[in-house]
Parts: C-alpha cells; sequence; structure tokens
C-alpha cells in the first residue's frame, strides 16, 4: 500500500469525541457484512459513528482503534452481538404496507383457515419482526377471518437477528400511538389497555400471543426449522444485502416455501431468481424454474 493511499484509510472520516478513520469503517463494515449479509457503503459513516459511539463510551474506550481490536478477542464476543444489536435498523409499524394484509386476508386466510380446519398444519414466517408488529398483524389478521384460529394447527414464527428487539416484541407491550393503525374493533378484542405511569398502553392477548413464536435467527446462517411455509413476509430486508446475498436469500426462501405459498417483499425490493413470478404487488409465488 503507498503512503498515500494510507493516509487515505487513516484519515478522519467523521468529526467527533472520538477518532474514527476510514481503515475503522472499512473494518466494522466487513464484520458487518461477513456476520449479517449487510452492506455499508461510506455515506453510513455518521451513522456508524453515531451508533457505536455510545458503545465507547459505556465501554470506557478510547477510540475506534481500541474497540475494533476488542471486538475480536474472546471478551468482545458479546460486544459483537451489541455491535449489531446497534446497527440494524428496526423501523416496524402495525399493518405496514397495507395491501399486504389486505390480500392475506382476502386471497391466502380463508384459505388456510379451511386447510387448518381439515386438520392440515398452516405456517406463516415474520423473517424480519423487529419489535413486533409485523408478526402480531398478521396473527390479527388471521383472526379477522377465523376468531378461534387459536384452535387449529396454525402458527406464526416470528424471527430477528437482535436478540434484544425479538425480548421486546415477545413482551407485546406497545404504546398509545404505536397502535393507532389497529382498527378499534380489532383493539378493543385482541389487546388490553394499561397504564404505565401517566402513559397509555396496550398488551396483546394471549389468544394473540399464543399464535405467535419469536426466535433470534441470522438470515445469511443456519435455518433450523423443520416444514415449509405457506406465507413469508420478509420485507425491507434483503435491500441492505450485496446482490450476490440477495439472490441466496430469496432462493433459501424457495426452498422452504409450500406449492402455493406467498411471499410478501419490501416497496424497494425485487426479486430477479428464477422459479418466482408476481402474484401482486411485492408479492411473490412459485412459478417455472
Amino acid at each position: 500500500m503507498s503512503a498515500s493511499v494510507a493516509r487515505v484509510r487513516e484519515s478522519a472520516i467523521v468529526e467527533g469525541e472520538y477518532p474514527f478513520s476510514r481503515r475503522n469503517f472499512e473494518q466494522i463494515a466487513t464484520f458487518l457484512r461477513a456476520n449479517t449479509g449487510i452492506a455499508l457503503n461510506e455515506a453510513k459513516a455518521a451513522l456508524v459513528y453515531s451508533r457505536l459511539a455510545k458503545r465507547l463510551r459505556l465501554l470506557g474506550l478510547r477510540n475506534f482503534d481500541e474497540y475494533c481490536r476488542y471486538i475480536e478477542t474472546a471478551d468482545g464476543a458479546q460486544e459483537q452481538h451489541e455491535m449489531i444489536n446497534a446497527l440494524t435498523t428496526n423501523v416496524t409499524r402495525f399493518y405496514r404496507e397495507p395491501h399486504h394484509f389486505d390480500h392475506l386476508r382476502q386471497d391466502m386466510a380463508p384459505r388456510l383457515v379451511q386447510l387448518a380446519k381439515q386438520g392440515k398444519r398452516v405456517r406463516l414466517w415474520s423473517a424480519a419482526c423487529s419489535s413486533g408488529e409485523e408478526p402480531y398483524s398478521m396473527a390479527l389478521t388471521m383472526l379477522d377471518v377465523c376468531p378461534d384460529v387459536e384452535r387449529y394447527d396454525v402458527k406464526i414464527l416470528a424471527t430477528d437477528i437482535d436478540a434484544k428487539i425479538v425480548a421486546r416484541a415477545r413482551l407485546g407491550v406497545y404504546r398509545e400511538e404505536a397502535v393507532a393503525p389497529i382498527p378499534a374493533a380489532t383493539r378493543e378484542r385482541w389487546m388490553a389497555r394499561e397504564r404505565d405511569g401517566a402513559a397509555k398502553q396496550w398488551r396483546v392477548k394471549d389468544a394473540v400471543r399464543s399464535l405467535v413464536t419469536f426466535n433470534e435467527l441470522n438470515l445469511i446462517g443456519s435455518w433450523p426449522m423443520r416444514g415449509q411455509f405457506d406465507v413469508i413476509f420478509c420485507r425491507n430486508v434483503v435491500i441492505y444485502f450485496e446482490n450476490d446475498t440477495q439472490e441466496l436469500i430469496w432462493r433459501r426462501f424457495k426452498e422452504v416455501m409450500k406449492a402455493d405459498a406467498r411471499l410478501y417483499i419490501g416497496h424497494s425490493e425485487r426479486i430477479d431468481v428464477p422459479g418466482f413470478e408476481s402474484a401482486g404487488l411485492t408479492i411473490y409465488k412459485l412459478g417455472d424454474v
């Protein structure tokens, strides 16, 4: 490496409390890509700095050189998880992209309920569940169609790479403003109003919670699930991956989808791999290879 290139990599990429060089950014971005599939370009440097500077303060480290060395040690293994949690985005809300839930309610749920009543196994997957609004919206949609759906073999798997956000989702407690997209009648039937001091909040009732199982899962890691899915929601996730990783994820979804399953993806995403065909706006089904 030439001296001039070395100076560029060592120069500060973000000005702040801690020195943060291009080399630091490259080390962090390389680790994140290798362990999560998420690709960060230099335009995200300020975001990386702002989120990880809090970790440096908490750990009592003086600079990002120390931080990058620390996460490579045995003592820093837990910090690797904290870093991933800090750098992954958790933006969600109830019934986000409403046309997906309209499709689930009108086109999928009636058939799935019929199968369940015939004793068949029905499985849905929220593959990046964040704080739980998506899988609970899926559960509420199924309950709209069949209020006693918990009597049957219908389950929703909800997974996310962030262990802390999964724990929060599992609680099923949301502020008043968060539940505003839920129709009033649905909210009153399937959620319980509580207070947290002066603030109003709502807790998902057991009938809804019983439909959803939350687990930590890295989409580029191993998938321990058995069986195939009737419905998969994976929205606004693979957009953060490089093209080859996106293709890998789409192919893996194809392998765990039933013949008449549907895959719901984000509004900025598309599937270009063989074996899928459009079934609606950002909705896909299996097609000819």
